[in-house]
């Protein structure tokens, strides 16, 4: 039987297999007789099988079926089985597909050039069913629970995301600041942050804000953010003096060689008159009404790394007094 009517007849019989969630293992020999007794092991277990007689072959299956597990033969026409497990490491698409590998070479010095390679299991040859088994079963369970594991963090990533976003305040929440923003931040849950606060009647603060490092750490300390923000979201308080109220309170939550750098705009609506403070954020670039746009830098610590913090501030205006449309 050619190895394309080896496919051909395996897929026939397996039906509908991914939807039942019974694993399927790939088996990859040159030697006929080999790949039978295999398949006749696991599938007496109930396992499905897929077969391939060469490297090539079996790196096609491997993109197209999705096996849950490879026994992987070394030395083989073409390819060996060390260059076929490195192929499919490379590739996305396959790079966490258990390898076991299945050789008569049982020198210390080839399996660790399997291992290296990226298999995660050596059986030497003659193989015996029992141990084939035993170890199929084993990295299985291993496979499913660092999945278990995964799906668990990206649900609790996912509820971290929306959590935080849930405390971001939409333009439709204050029509009067007139403004809009773009947020997607680079992972799942992470230190971006911004909010928009009305001080008094057309006055309103803008305030922009990123948390060394990312994940939940990073995200946690957001809320924390907006907290001490809304503390100092009065006139009583100079935009300066915002910045080093949460600079005071964030140097007490940031662990070693965290830090948060932030921008903070406020903004008069009637007078058209700008206040722009800096802690170690990138440049803010104002749009006054007629289309005229500036460069705002200013050389300033960010906050929570220094007892003595250093902040500039520059005062803008608009054209010819009228308002600032975009900041």
């Amino acid at each position: 039987m050619t190895q394309v009517q080896d496919i051909q007849t395996q897929r026939s019989w397996q039906g509908s297999e991914s939807s039942t969630g019974t694993p399927r293992i790939l088996i990859v020999d040159d030697t006929p007789v080999n790949v039978d007794l295999l398949q006749y092991v696991l599938n007496a277990e109930g396992f499905r099988t897929l077969r391939a007689a060469d490297g090539g072959a079996a790196r096609r299956l491997c993109r197209e079926e999705s096996p849950d597990l490879v026994l992987l033969d070394v030395v083989m026409p073409g390819e060996s089985g060390f260059d076929t497990c490195a192929e499919l490491k490379s590739d996305p698409r396959t790079a966490d597909i258990p390898i076991i590998f299945l050789s008569a070479l049982d020198d210390v010095k080839s399996k660790v050039r399997g291992l290296k390679a990226g298999g995660v299991d050596f059986v030497s040859k003659p193989v015996h069913g029992e141990e084939v088994l035993a170890r199929v079963r084993v990295h299985l369970r291993i496979r499913e629970t660092n999945r278990a594991l995964m799906r668990e963090q990206q649900s609790r990533l996912e509820q971290l995301r929306d959590a935080q976003r849930a405390i971001l305040v939409q333009p439709d929440e204050l029509p009067d600041a007139e403004f809009a923003v773009y947020f997607r931040p680079l992972e799942e849950a992470s230190g971006d942050f911004y909010d928009v606060v009305a001080l008094a009647e057309d006055l309103f603060g803008y305030f922009v804000a990123d948390v060394s490092g990312h994940g939940a750490s990073a995200a946690f300390l957001t809320a924390a953010v907006k907290a001490l923000l809304r503390q100092y979201s009065s006139p009583v308080f100079s935009p300066e003096d915002a910045m080093r109220g949460v600079d005071a309170v964030m140097r007490q939550l940031l662990g070693e060689e965290q830090y948060l750098t932030a921008s903070y705009a406020r903004l008069n609506r009637a007078t058209g008159g700008l206040t722009v403070v800096s802690a170690g954020h990138p440049p803010v670039i104002v749009v006054t009404a007629s289309g005229k746009a500036q460069l705002v830098e200013l050389d300033s610590d960010p906050l929570g790394s220094f007892g003595a913090l250093t902040l500039q501030s520059r005062k803008v205006h608009g054209d010819q007094g009228r308002p600032l449309l975009h900041v």
